[in-house]
């Protein structure tokens, strides 16, 4: 008599078990070991790029590390981050670094001229399109720490995506392989405003790391005039609300109180009518009354302000 044994399915491997095996996943007191090196790191170095480019100073403080699968930390962060996927030749092909946008929308304000104490705590929400250009730059500079502090062979500058709001952030691929990294989590001081800035590195690379002090804290620092002129730039691509202002004739408040429906006030000018144009309370151009098809105008008829001033003024 023959007996016929039914095969057993292959029971699929634990993926820490893999992880770890493969080296891609570490222990908890290496893992907390190195994301206190890359805190300290960004502690030191991080507030001084910010105060020789931008003259903003803030602190940071390593708060923790947290490991896991990377697509769970992500979603971790919550919410009202704002996330940028980069990566570094020689050093790892994919990382995400992360910055909650409380932050990004107080030093907007601060880059705009706003006083450090009249910076209140700004609500969570979602970032504009100016504010995530800002992201992107802060997005660079973080950059810039990390590259420093890896140490890569062949002086390679990171990579990085342009900056995406959490709700944006496309969905994970099923089909690829699981993936630990480890979260790296800081708190930032701007002020009176208290946030929080974040690297999310996979261990494969994060293990073989032996984070570095730069030599220099200058030679992290671009020059304070590129910031400058990218916030300009950015102002220049802002869409502005112009109001336009006409002198009517002098009327006594008598007459003024009894206008009804339909009562008609003058010009004050009784050919070209003279029209002065601003923005955000700024004084821009001299203009005069005029009529495109259906839809009244203003014709430019001279600059009451520079283009310097008028840049100077919105940004501040």
């Amino acid at each position: 008599m023959t007996t016929v044994m039914a095969e057993r399915p292959a029971k699929p491997i634990d993926l820490s078990l893999l992880a770890k095996l493969t080296g891609g996943l570490g222990d908890r007191r290496t893992i907390e070991k190195i994301s206190s090196d890359f805190g300290h790191l960004y502690a030191d170095f991080l507030p001084d790029v910010f105060s020789s480019e931008t003259k903003v100073a803030l602190d940071v403080t390593y708060i923790g590390c947290t490991s896991g699968l990377t697509t769970d930390l992500i979603k971790d962060l919550g919410e009202h981050f704002v996330l940028a996927d980069g990566s570094l030749r020689n050093w790892s092909p994919n990382f995400v670094l992360a910055c909650n946008t409380s932050f990004i929308i107080a030093l907007m304000e601060r880059m705009l001229g706003a006083l450090p104490e009249t910076v209140e705590q700004p609500s969570e929400r979602p970032l504009s399109e100016i504010e995530l250009d800002l992201a992107q730059m802060v997005f660079g500079r973080m950059a810039v720490v990390l590259q420093s502090g890896v140490d890569v062979t062949g002086g390679f500058e990171a990579a990085l995506e342009q900056a995406h709001n959490a709700e944006d952030r496309p969905a994970p691929d099923e089909t690829a392989v699981p993936e630990f990294g480890v979260a790296i989590r800081m708190s930032v001081q701007l002020g009176k405003v208290t946030s929080e800035i974040a690297l999310v590195l996979p261990q494969k690379a994060f293990l073989k790391t032996k984070v570095v002090m730069p030599k220099s804290k200058g030679q992290l620092s671009k020059g304070k005039e590129e910031w400058q002129e990218r916030i300009r730039e950015q102002v220049r691509r802002s869409q502005v609300t112009l109001e336009a202002r006409v002198r009517l004739q002098t009327l006594t408040l008598g007459t003024i109180s009894h206008l009804a429906v339909g009562d008609v006030i003058a010009f004050h000018d009784r050919k070209d009518v003279s029209v002065q144009v601003s923005a955000n309370g700024k004084e821009m151009y001299s203009c005069e009354l005029g009529r495109s098809g259906e839809r009244y105008t203003v014709r430019v008829r001279d600059n009451i302000s520079t283009e310097d001033e008028i840049l100077d003024h919105l940004m501040g």
